[in-house]
């Protein structure tokens, strides 16, 4: 299983309820009391969860001082961090097709430059739309500088 790219990316993950607190953190929140707040979560879930996604890599741990109060601390997503947001596109856009809530749609993601709705999709580095039965798994191919050359 180490060598599966799925399994290493659910172990970063963590627990289900790691994935809401990513989540929250993509929609701005970064401050422990609000993380509490929004998940409905106990603080020490919350503090664990926390803890798992730092030592991860996804969010970074900054410190922060109100005038009068003592240290504490926001949490911001890292590059890696940000990187997985398609992932978790694709999974809330999932969850809402196939497995809506009972009053139907809770969340509609829209891009803040033009209005429209934002989707997770699977493309080649060419652009092109690609389907499940479209995808060719294999070893990773040596870089054109590495190739080999043949020889006529």
């Amino acid at each position: 299983m180490q060598n599966c790219p799925v399994a290493r990316t659910l172990a970063a993950l963590g627990p289900p309820s790691a994935v809401l607190v990513l989540s929250e953190a993509y929609f701005g929140t970064n401050r422990f009391g609000d993380f509490v707040r929004n998940l409905e979560m106990t603080e020490s879930a919350v503090t664990a969860r926390l803890r798992h996604l730092v030592k991860a890599g996804l969010l970074s741990r900054e410190p922060y001082q109100e005038p009068g109060q003592r240290t504490r601390y926001e949490y911001h997503l890292t590059k890696m961090g940000r990187d997985l947001a398609p992932t978790l596109v694709g999974l809330m856009e999932w969850g809402e097709t196939y497995l809506p809530g009972e009053e139907g749609r809770q969340v509609v993601l829209t891009h803040a430059g033009c209005g429209e709705a934002v989707t997770a999709q699977v493309r080649c580095a060419d652009g092109h739309d690609v389907g499940v039965d479209e995808i060719v798994m294999g070893p990773p191919q040596p870089p054109d500088d590495e190739q080999p050359e043949s020889r006529a």
